[in-house]
């Protein structure tokens, strides 16, 4: 109990939103799932019970079935003895492909009806009796005994349909191993059926490799000869084209890096031989002339930049340039050293011009030589260009024929390469299936299995049992177990309330040895931790409706607050249905309802309930209307008064739903206590109810589960350990 105190203080217990259960989050689910199934123990064995029975009753009712299995093998291709790699094929994923068609042509409507009518069964009226077929066809008549010989194909189909329905494949995984069963009434017809329907599967194996080989020998002979006749056509038409049109192509070479290259006509390589030349020159031209413009622009060209001559010329020029600038500070220009200079200067820039006009002249050349490559070169090309296209033109015939060879070729190459696998000794006699293990009379039948059928009807039983308590769990909404209180309401816990037999309430609360007083008083300590002053001073106990046990938490909680030396009121908030004057045996003539309307005097409305310790006050007489009396300020003015001279009120208050009593009762008091009565009330209703005092802006403590029995809980026995233990070991002592 004093873990769930912790808890509620921690939480603060403050409001009625729903909150994460401590329950649900820290019980396993297993254990959860036990007490699902322990709660609901009834339900699955009755399930369990029922479905075992039907098992026995269907199991001994059932006809006995025998099957009868024979084991053949299915290998992938005929042994190659004459192979040096190795006698047996190696198996590849490819194989699964076969095997599975192979499983198909087992389940044939063929290879049924070829069994049904190996084994006579058509004509047999026993075969269909024994399966239970019945119709009115015509074709199944009897007359003498025997069937008519008209519609014998009718009975065929459906002879065919009863052996597929009851015939049955088993793989054996990993291996070529295949098992064929068949399952009747009777064990010998059960062996005759398996072995003769391996016996016919081999059979038609044999009929279509033969069938195939034979005549796919034959019409590949003709459609060489046909092919042989077209490709000698198509080459012949390809040389004397080319021939006439003088189409010269250039052999396939390998490159080095193994990569082969098509054949190419000699106008095409000299094409693409040309067409990078003219690129080269067009690019060598352009340079060129890029050169020239610079050349001829304002400033100084590259190519004369980087003259050696030039620069030496300008560099002599510089420094005659700075002499005759500092003759000039001096002197007029017409000083004859000055003269001088300015002669030298003049000179140079003579000589710098023409060495300019040289290096000009020179890119010019260069520039006209590169036009005219160009120009040879791009006439050359177009020249081939115009060769080339009538080339492709006279090509388009020749390419036509050329495909019709490279066709006639491929198909000539495929059908020879297949013609030399299928040869008359490439399989024809050589049977890829054998029988490992034919089917034996079965000597006892295989169904039905008691054992198998009583466990699957018991799994059954379970799985039904456990579907209908699930589904009973999520249906039921009654308050079982103390966790399910914070769980389905997010309501803190404040304890459980064991229910009272044999005496009354107020009896067990005077029996200081009692569950009840153990029970309350665990409330009252985890009621200490909701505020930060302990036990609230002033608090209501309330319920959904009626009858939950509200009345007995206020007097109990008030009886407990007593004990501890502490001045206790209990109010009779209840105008409406009051029921503590009668735990004091006095009348409600006078109490809360006097006060209300207007009485001032308090010690005249109470009595003293000197067995229990504590003061109480009835309702007083029942109000034409309750709600109108609890709006006023007058509720609070009392327990405002009240608190001056005790030490706690207690207020029992109306029930929640249907009346508006307890929420006005609820907003003048610290808080409400919820009681919830266990296997009494819908969690639904209670959330509903906890709703309308959480729209009153009501602080809720906390619940208490009232008329808790343990023994109809989820947990079993487990709360029988917490009430009455110490007295049950002394009263046994």
């Amino acid at each position: 109990m004093n873990l769930i105190a912790s808890n509620l203080h921690n939480r603060g217990a403050t409001s009625t939103s729903p909150a994460v259960s401590a329950d649900s989050g820290t019980m396993p689910v297993i254990r959860q799932y036990m007490r699902i199934a322990f709660r609901w123990r009834f339900v699955i064995i009755g399930a369990v019970v029922a479905c075992v029975l039907l098992g026995l009753i269907a199991t001994l009712l059932m006809t006995p079935k025998y099957t009868a299995v024979a084991t053949i093998e299915i290998s992938r291709e005929a042994n190659k003895v004459t192979d040096i790699q190795g006698v047996e094929r190696e198996t590849s994923v490819a194989d699964q492909e076969f095997y599975q068609t192979q499983y198909g042509l087992l389940k044939s409507r063929s290879l049924s009806e070829r069994v049904a009518t190996r084994l006579r069964l058509v004509d047999d009226p026993k075969f269909f009796e024994m399966f239970g077929y019945s119709s009115e066809h015509p074709a199944f008549q009897l007359a003498s005994g025997r069937f008519p010989s008209t519609g014998r194909d009718v009975r065929l189909r459906i002879a065919g349909e009863l052996l597929l329905k009851n015939l049955s494949l088993a793989p054996t995984r990993l291996s070529r191993l295949v098992d064929i069963g068949f399952t009747s009434p009777d064990p010998r017809l059960s062996s005759n059926v398996s072995n003769a329907w391996a016996e016919s599967f081999i059979q038609t194996n044999l009929e279509r490799k033969i069938q195939a080989t034979s005549y796919g020998r034959n019409l590949l002979q003709q459609q060489l000869a046909q092919l042989k006749e077209r490709l000698d056509t198509s080459q012949r038409q390809l040389v004397a084209y080319a021939s006439a049109q003088k189409i010269i192509n250039l052999p396939a070479q390998t490159a080095g890096d193994g990569r082969s290259t098509a054949e190419r006509s000699i106008v095409a390589d000299d094409l693409s031989a040309l067409n990078a030349a003219l690129a080269q020159a067009t690019a060598d031209r352009i340079q060129v002339e890029a050169r020239y413009n610079q050349a001829g622009s304002a400033g100084a060209s590259t190519e004369a930049l980087r003259n050696q001559a030039i620069n030496s010329l300008r560099a002599r020029r510089a420094e005659l340039a700075a002499d005759y600038q500092r003759l000039m500070v001096q002197f007029e220009p017409e000083y004859p050293a000055a003269r001088a200079i300015k002669s030298q200067l003049d000179q140079l820039d003579r000589s710098i011009a023409r060495e300019e006009s040289r290096v000009s002249g020179s890119l010019l050349a260069d520039y006209r030589e590169a036009q005219q490559r160009e120009r040879a070169l791009d006439a050359k090309v177009a020249s081939l260009k115009t060769n080339y296209l009538d080339l492709r033109r006279r090509s388009i015939q020749y390419n036509i024929f050329q495909q019709e060879v490279d066709t006639n070729r491929a198909l000539y190459d495929g059908l020879l390469q297949r013609f030399k696998e299928i040869g008359v000794a490439g399989g024809v006699g050589v049977n890829n299936i054998s029988v490992v293990d034919p089917a034996d009379i079965p000597q006892k039948p295989s169904s039905p299995r008691l054992l198998l059928n009583l466990a699957i009807s018991l799994l059954a039983g379970l799985m039904l049992g456990a579907g209908l308590a699930f589904g009973l769990e999520q249906i039921d909404e009654a308050i079982a177990d103390p966790g399910e209180v914070e769980r389905r309401l997010g309501l803190p816990l404040l304890g459980p309330v064991p229910k009272v037999k044999g005496v009354t309430p107020k009896e067990a609360l005077l029996d200081r040895k009692s569950d009840l007083v153990d029970a309350y008083l665990a409330v009252q300590t985890n009621l200490a931790f909701t505020t930060e002053h302990g036990v609230p001073r002033s608090f209501a106990v309330t319920s959904t409706r009626p009858a939950e046990g509200k009345s007995t938490t206020a007097l109990a909680l008030a009886a407990t607050l007593a004990r501890g030396d502490r001045k206790v009121i209990l109010v009779d908030g209840d105008m409406r249905s009051p029921s503590v004057h009668h735990l004091g045996g006095v009348h409600h003539d006078r109490g809360l309802s006097n006060f209300l309307t207007g009485q001032d005097e308090i010690t005249s409305l109470t009595f003293r309930m000197d067995d229990l310790g504590i003061t109480a006050m009835s309702a007083g007489p029942i109000p034409p209307n309750a709600a109108e009396l609890l709006t006023g300020n007058r509720l609070g003015l009392l327990i405002e008064r009240l608190l001056q001279h005790y030490d706690h009120v207690v207020i029992d208050s109306p029930p929640v739903m249907g009346l508006a009593d307890a929420p006005l009762i609820a907003s003048k008091v610290e808080g409400v206590i919820y009681a919830v009565e266990s296997h009494g009330i819908r969690s639904s209703m209670v959330r509903t109810a906890l709703g309308r005092l959480a729209s009153a802006n009501a602080r809720v403590f906390g619940g208490v589960l009232t008329k808790f029995e343990a023994k109809r809980a989820h947990y079993g026995y487990g709360y029988e350990y917490g009430y009455g233990y110490g007295r049950e070991r002394t009263e046994r002592a």
